[in-house]
């Protein structure tokens, strides 16, 4: 089912380019009702649309493990009212990512990864099929939202059944950060946003996972993070791993404030805020400020 919920204020954000009179369209839609076979694993997939102008570019927002689409409602409305449509995908991740950690297989993080998106089975630690795998979610949500919302402008993000990836900004928090980063590696997106991630440390051979070295169709310098020195992932180990995907040995770091400006260059944030939930506080109303540098900085590209 595809449910249209009623349109909300974007109100209350501390970011001043975030209008408080910026209006978002909001809606559920099962995955479903997208194709037949595919399951729904939490919620639904979770859709946010501007009201007024687009910038005409996609979000994809990959949650974390066990991570529902429908706790990123206010984020997503975040970014709606900054001019993005946004697809908040729910997906098979049940299975935390660090299962691969200390791992005597080198290939546990790259096989884990290609079989949650494209459902190849060469993985043990998850089973994930074709017609579940997140690309094939991805693929039938956009086409579904592309046939049933005609005056969204959901039909500017695919291209002959397939979607149009240069278009399309991957963003993920967590183990969702590095299903984005896996989608840069693949596919030619606009950019790469990974909040508090990625995992893929493999630390009894103290490297990031290979498929992270990979060559990426995505030009390197499209990869964006937001770190927390305290994660209980291991910041260290989440910048071995976004400077993998960077394809450089430099951390390009920047430590970052709460609703302060972000004027530079840099690819990857940084803030040590005092918090009981480091691992979650990139995802915070209060870091609107960050996320918006990171997205203009890509969208500029």
């Amino acid at each position: 089912m595809f449910q249209i919920f009623k349109p909300i204020l974007a109100a209350g954000f501390t970011l001043a380019s975030i209008a408080a009179t910026a209006q978002v369209k909001l809606s559920e839609l099962a995955p479903s009702a997208t194709q037949a076979g595919i399951k729904d694993v939490h919620s639904g997939h979770q859709v946010a649309e501007p009201v007024g102008k687009s910038k005409n570019l996609l979000i994809l927002m990959v949650p974390g493990t066990g991570g529902t689409a429908i706790h990123f409602r206010s984020l997503d409305s975040s970014y709606a009212a900054m001019g993005y449509h946004v697809l908040a995908l729910d997906y098979v991740n049940q299975v935390v990512t660090t299962v691969c950690s200390k791992s005597e297989d080198s290939t546990c993080f790259d096989h884990f990864r290609e079989e949650i998106f494209y459902g190849r089975p060469v993985s043990d630690k998850v089973e994930v099929d074709s017609v579940n795998s997140l690309l094939n979610r991805i693929t039938a949500a956009l086409n579904y939202l592309a046939a049933h919302d005609a005056k969204g402008g959901w039909k500017n993000f695919v291209k002959n059944g397939k979607p149009r990836w240069e278009r399309i900004i991957a963003s993920g928090h967590s183990q969702g950060a590095g299903h984005a980063g896996f989608i840069g590696l693949h596919y030619p997106v606009k950019g790469v946003m990974m909040l508090s991630g990625p995992q893929d440390y493999l630390q009894n051979f103290q490297m990031p996972a290979p498929w992270q070295r990979q060559k990426s169709v995505t030009p390197a310098d499209k990869y964006y993070a937001f770190l927390h020195l305290q994660d209980s992932y291991v910041y260290d180990y989440q910048l071995k791993d976004v400077q993998a995907l960077r394809k450089t040995n430099i951390p390009d770091t920047l430590m970052v404030e709460p609703g302060v400006p972000v004027k530079s260059n840099r690819h990857v944030m940084v803030t040590n805020i005092p918090t009981n939930n480091a691992h979650g506080s990139t995802l915070g109303e209060q870091f609107n400020n960050v996320r918006a540098y990171i997205l203009d900085a890509i969208s500029k590209k």
